[in-house]
């Protein structure tokens, strides 16, 4: 790096370079996102504003990937949250949140850890605020999920998946 005045430049002679100008470093990220479903049910109403007891609440996830073309790929997180009190179900929320990832030059491991834990991680807040919004627009107060850790959940389930392609039988 040489400093002339005001001027900066940095010529770093061993970046590879294909002499096309094709950009051949890898490269990661969210592309576009989207509600692709949303489905708020209020099986219950009016009566259902009138329960004095606090809804126990189930909340299910579920992370999907598929490829478009070969740099493109649609995640999905899917969250359904089920509100049940003693007089019944208070609302049901099943939304699907998805985005299009953007890879290019990556190995396949880094392309698998995208798609299924830092992809999920970036669209969460996103999809945290829509069933907010569905919660509150249902007539409830505002349901803040807490942030879930997508990377643990991950790296939790290829410690399964070796263990078990380790040990077939499941006796360990």
């Amino acid at each position: 790096m040489a400093d002339e005045g005001n001027v900066i430049t940095d010529l770093n002679l061993d970046t590879p370079s294909n002499g096309n100008g094709e950009d051949t470093l890898p490269a990661a990220g969210i592309v576009s996102q989207y509600v692709k479903d949303l489905s708020v049910e209020n099986p219950n109403a009016p009566e259902c504003y009138q329960w004095q007891d606090a809804p126990q609440l189930d909340v299910q996830f579920n992370i999907a990937a598929r490829p478009i073309n070969p740099e493109i790929h649609e995640v999905e997180l899917k969250i359904v949250i089920s509100a049940k009190a003693e007089g019944g179900t208070a609302y049901i929320v099943d939304l699907t949140y998805a985005g299009l990832i953007g890879m290019r030059n990556l190995e396949e491991a880094q392309m698998h850890a995208f798609l299924y834990a830092e992809g999920p991680r970036i669209l969460f807040p996103f999809a945290r605020r829509v069933i907010a919004d569905a919660v509150r627009d249902a007539g409830f107060p505002p349901l803040l999920l807490e942030p879930i850790d997508f990377n643990g959940i991950y790296m939790q389930q290829l410690a399964q998946q070796q263990q078990a392609a380790g040990d077939p039988a499941g006796t360990a």
